[in-house]
């Protein structure tokens, strides 16, 4: 076998983070999660909501109960930045800091999940995910 083909072998499937790029984009996921944290608890966001509040976008996996296509859709629209990020500038832009807690709450929530390696799902399967390996 020539050294290319065992390269091309022994890297992981297309779609998947695996190694040191893996292990990085965990420890991003940790300074999300304790900076999100930080500035909640700096914004004087309550703990019990906190709480309350952090696991609310695992509701998304119900989207599954629909099929693995829509299941991902909704499940990746909860677990990506964009809505939490532009629900914390409406927060900060028209000083709602309950829409800023629920962001960073929300934010935190990512964070977490990223950093336990639970990423951005395919229509594959459930369990497969941008950082999978």
């Amino acid at each position: 076998m020539s050294s290319a083909h065992a390269d091309i072998e022994s890297r992981p499937s297309v779609g998947t983070v695996a190694g040191a790029p893996k292990i990085i984009l965990q420890l991003e996921a940790a300074g999300v999660l304790a900076a999100a944290v930080m500035a909640y608890a700096w914004n004087g966001g309550g703990w019990l909501m906190f709480a309350l509040l952090f696991l609310v976008p695992d509701i998304s996996m119900l989207g599954y109960l629909g099929g693995r296509r829509l299941g991902a859709g909704i499940y990746n629209l909860a677990h990506t930045y964009l809505l939490p990020a532009a629900l914390a500038a409406y927060g900060l832009y028209q000083s709602q800091p309950l829409a800023l807690d629920i962001a960073l709450v929300w934010i935190a929530h990512i964070g977490f999940d990223r950093l336990l390696g639970f990423g951005l799902k395919y229509e594959t399967a459930f369990g497969h995910t941008h950082l999978s390996a």
